[in-house]
């Protein structure tokens, strides 16, 4: 069993940064990449970035420019550092994980979610 656990949602104002962390446990051996989804109010949601174990990345054209993920193996963590926060990037954000790296290309939906961490981005 996996279990992702976000943390470091809150509010904050248009233009401003935000940082996410989520932390990895359980049988997360032959888990090869790891992302950040988000919901927001109204839309289908979508993938915003992926990273693989070997730290090759992929990002949504709605955030490529402001946000950063990264993946810290020894500590079994995943972090989502937002810069220049807009009032749609609004939503609930789930850490993923999923044992093909092939979906990195394409930002598919990935197989392992946490219960996700609201971030608010006030105009």
């Amino acid at each position: 069993q996996v279990q992702l656990v976000e943390s470091g949602g809150g509010l904050v104002q248009a233009g401003e940064s935000l940082s996410l962390s989520c932390i990895a446990a359980g049988t997360i051996f032959g888990l090869n990449l790891w992302g950040w989804y988000r919901q927001g109010p109204g839309d289908h949601g979508e993938l915003v970035a992926a990273i693989t174990n070997g730290g090759r990345t992929n990002y949504a054209d709605s955030v490529k420019g402001r946000f950063t993920i990264s993946r810290d193996s020894a500590k079994n963590m995943v972090y989502l550092k937002m810069n220049s926060l807009k009032p749609e990037d609004t939503a609930v954000y789930y850490c993923a994980a999923d044992p093909d790296i092939h979906k990195l290309a394409q930002l598919q939906a990935l197989d392992y979610w946490g219960r996700g961490t609201l971030v608010i981005v006030s105009s």
